[in-house]
């Protein structure tokens, strides 16, 4: 998995090793892309590139789950995340995203022109809306209600029609 995140927005690219005639050929399995929200824009570097894995790790969960992969990036901060001694809040809350991937994930550390599929998904991410299969809704917009009864509030004759 290639991650790269810049000041627009933030790109990861899914490949699959597979040996064609006799040679490794990394094919393309996912592309996933999307804007940076305006306060994840006042994000240092290391913890924009952080925030792109850990965002990574959750949407393509489904492929990665149970698997061993490498995730590849420009930047080497990100394999220091794991092993930092005095975390802030967001680095501490990312560091516990990693758990379940840390024995099957290795963190390689690449130039940036290696990286130039998840380079170019960064720079162009697709807006944040809903038709984006990456949206990511904000808290301004409207939660569902779901209101819950009370059991002591529920009469008899209602647990009797149930039955």
């Amino acid at each position: 998995m290639y991650i790269d995140a810049c000041g627009e927005g933030l790109g990861a690219a899914l490949h699959q090793v597979q040996i064609v005639n006799d040679k490794p050929y990394e094919g393309p399995i996912c592309f996933v892309s999307r804007q940076i929200k305006p306060t994840e824009a006042r994000y240092g570097a290391s913890q924009m590139q952080c925030l792109c894995l850990v965002w990574a790790l959750e949407k393509l969960h489904y492929y990665l789950y149970g698997s061993v992969f490498e995730v590849i990036t420009d930047c080497n901060a990100v394999k220091s995340l794991l092993n930092i001694k005095t975390p802030n809040r967001h680095m501490l809350r990312w560091q516990s995203a990693f758990q379940e991937d840390r024995g099957n994930m290795t963190i390689v550390h690449k130039a940036g022109n290696i990286c130039k599929n998840s380079d170019c998904l960064s720079r162009w991410a697709l807006p944040n809306t809903p038709d984006n299969p990456a949206y990511v809704p904000t808290s301004a917009e409207p939660q569902i209600s779901i209101e819950g009864i009370n059991i002591t509030d529920v009469g008899r004759e209602f647990f009797e029609e149930v039955r």
